[in-house]
């Protein structure tokens, strides 16, 4: 079933989301070469905390950290530990934050240093592919519009688009329905209404789209290695058209 929320709702949705944002400005502005991602992890922890948030990962079906660090060939659900970030590498960073009761989920993929050419492309696609989902969240539209709108901004430039993992509604829980594909046909699906609060978060990846779960049953990587970018932002369905309630 999908929850439409209240304007009162969305606006605290709304809430946890900025949080989530500045704590992503900030890292974004805080990471370097030699850093551990351990680092970064206790670094947004300590931001949301002082902004009177609560990490919505930490905990969550036993996750252990605050933030999601993938690097590189990690697509999703990398664990902060002693790895260290280099220059030319990508970090993905994924974050929840919960305020009263109420849930903000977004993330960022970001360069550290120098990168390949192919490589900033992946990322400004991957990027574009987000907007080009968030701008079919209109009252009236399927849902499959945004799934559809990700794709076709995706195929045509040679990337492969994760299939493993989806979007998703958000409210009073990180994960609601519907569940929010980045592919497939438009016009099918539930019928897009005012009220509905979606996390739309493609994951795309250099190479094949095939995905890996390492052993410690989170750590998603590319199975043929290869680099993998990931965005999100939480939105709102609104009669004014979609609103991006974690916008940085």
């Amino acid at each position: 079933m999908i929850i439409l929320k209240s304007k009162e709702e969305v606006e605290k949705i709304a809430v946890a989301a900025r949080i989530v944002a500045s704590s992503l400005l900030a890292l974004k502005e805080y990471i370097k070469p030699g850093m551990t991602t351990l680092m970064l992890d206790a670094f947004v922890e300590k931001q949301i905390i002082e902004k009177k948030g609560i990490p919505a990962f930490k905990g969550y079906r036993g996750y252990p950290a605050t933030l999601c660090v993938s690097v590189n060939e990690v697509i999703v659900h990398g664990i902060p530990s002693d790895r260290i970030i280099r220059d030319g590498d990508i970090v993905g960073i994924d974050l929840g934050v919960i305020y009263e009761g109420f849930y903000g989920d977004a993330a960022i993929t970001v360069p550290v240093g120098d990168v390949p050419e192919e490589v900033t492309h992946l990322l400004e696609v991957t990027e574009k592919s987000l907007y080009a989902g968030i701008g079919q969240g209109k009252v009236g539209g399927r849902l499959s519009d945004i799934s559809h709108a990700v794709q076709s901004c995706v195929e045509p430039e040679g990337y492969s688009i994760v299939t493993d993992f989806v979007g998703h509604g958000i409210g009073r829980s990180l994960h609601e329905e519907p569940q929010i594909p980045n592919f497939g046909p438009k016009g099918k699906g539930p019928r897009l209404k005012e009220g509905m609060v979606l996390a739309i978060e493609p994951m795309v990846n250099l190479g094949r789209p095939d995905v890996t779960v390492m052993n410690d049953g989170w750590t998603a990587v590319t199975s043929d290695g290869s680099l993998s970018a990931h965005f999100e932002h939480t939105i709102a369905i609104t009669k004014d058209g979609p609103v991006i309630l974690s916008k940085i």
